[in-house]
Formats: structure tokens, sequence, C-alpha cells
């Protein structure tokens, strides 16, 4: 309690629970707070608790330094290898590079080892492709896609594309599990409630990832399942994600 004016005042709290983040329209939404992950956020009428204390946030990021830096001491020399074989393959750069927009809008660099051609971004803006386009909302994905190349099927298949996102966990810009970050053209399109999956730092590896049918979500599904994890994330849900992940990744291919 505090003294103003010989009158008593509750001093000011720090517990962020109570928070309610405004359904305004997208370009309103203010992410400049430093405690997204304690935000209330409005859907359908009913809130949704973005849980994660400190003491949860500490051993989520210390699990993360701790595993991708293990990972990266006993198989460095595999996505070496993969790097290698991609470079024989066509002689072209073996790392794509994208900016992605995390937690809050933050934009970072995101890396994948290249499984499509080089010039593959632009051949995406053909209308032609456009067409094609086998997902809803602002996703983009075709089946048969000409720009992946022979090597790049075998990566795409078994997800080794994404091996170097581990360096990216190691340096903070992801976390192992949480929603998949997405690309800015993505985010432009974002409703109010899709844009609230901004509101936790990406990840490897995402609720919607360890569904049986996740090849045949929509995207209003893919956000569904991200903000029932932002609302229900706990270590205990972590593990499970991460568990059933790596069982997915060697015994389950209908995501391909």
């Amino acid at each position: 309690m505090g003294v103003i004016g010989g009158c008593l005042m509750p001093e000011p709290s720090n517990d962020m629970s109570e928070f309610v983040l405004s359904t305004a329209p997208i370009n309103h939404i203010d992410y400049s707070k430093h405690n997204m992950e304690y935000t209330r956020v409005q859907k359908n009428n009913d809130k949704i608790v973005a849980k994660g204390g400190k003491e949860y946030l500490f051993f989520k990021r210390l699990f993360d330094i701790v595993s991708s830096s293990l990972f990266l001491i006993l198989f460095v020399w595999f996505i070496l290898l993969l790097m290698f074989m991609k470079f024989c393959e066509n002689g072209h750069n073996q790392i794509y590079t994208s900016v992605r927009i995390g937690k809050g809008g933050k934009k970072f660099e995101f890396h994948k080892i290249r499984f499509m051609v080089p010039n593959a971004d632009k051949m995406k803006k053909d209308p032609n492709k456009k067409g094609l386009n086998e997902a809803d909302g602002p996703a983009f994905k075709i089946k048969d896609d000409s720009r992946i190349t022979k090597f790049g099927k075998f990566l795409r298949g078994t997800s080794l594309d994404e091996l170097p996102q581990v360096a990216d966990v190691l340096v903070g810009n992801l976390s192992v599990i949480c929603s998949r970050p997405p690309i800015s053209e993505e985010v432009e399109t974002y409703g109010t409630k899709a844009l609230h999956r901004l509101d936790a730092k990406g990840g490897l590896l995402c609720y919607w990832q360890i569904q049986h049918n996740r090849n045949k979500l929509s995207f209003d599904e893919w956000v569904d399942l991200d903000l029932q994890y932002i609302e229900n994330r706990s270590a205990a849900l972590d593990m499970k994600i991460l568990f059933k992940g790596i069982c997915f990744a060697f015994a389950d291919h209908s995501g391909e």
C-alpha cells in the first residue's frame, strides 16, 4: 500500500493473468507488451487463457537450449551430409532462408535445407501455380509440386529439410513445441482470431502436426488447434506432442 494525498492506495500489481487483449482490427492490436504469454484473448465470446507462468517459460527455454545443443552435437555431421548431398544435386546454395513472423510480430530468419529449385519463390507467384494450390486460406501447398527436386522429395517426405531449424531453437527464435511460424504474406491476411497465433513463440512441432488427419485439416482447423495448445500448454502437453511427433516421423506418413 502507498500513501497519496493522505489516502492509502494499493500497490500496482505485476499479475498479468487478468489482462484482456482487445479484439480490435489487426492494425490496432498492441504487441509491444512483454508478457503476452499471460494474455487472455477473446474467441467466440469465450475467454482463452494463454497458459504459462514464469516457471514454465523458464524450464521451456531451458529444455530448448539443452535439447537443441545436444542434438547439434550428436547430429551436426548428419545435417552437413544432407547439405553436401543437396549441393551435389544442383550446385546451388543448400540452405533456404526465409523471413518468418514470430511472437508479437517480430521478424526473424528461418532456415531449411533447400528442397526446391532456387527460384521456387518466384514460381509460386505464377498464376498457373496459384490455380493449383490445394490448401485453403492463406496456406500454399501442391501435392505434386514440380518445383521440388528429386533429392528434395526425399528431404520433404522425411521432414529432414527442417533440421537446420534446431539452430533457430538454440538462438531463441523458435521453441521445440508451439505453432509453426508464418510468413509475412500469410499474416497480412489474418483476422483477429488467427493473429493470436503470434501470442507465443513459434515452434518446430505443433499440435496439428500430430493429428492423424493433419493433411486434410483446413486452415481454420490449424488455427483452432494452435489456439487450443496456447490455452492448455504445459510441460506434460509439450512432452506428449514431442514423443507423438517422433513416432509420427518414423511410423506415420499421412501428412506427406
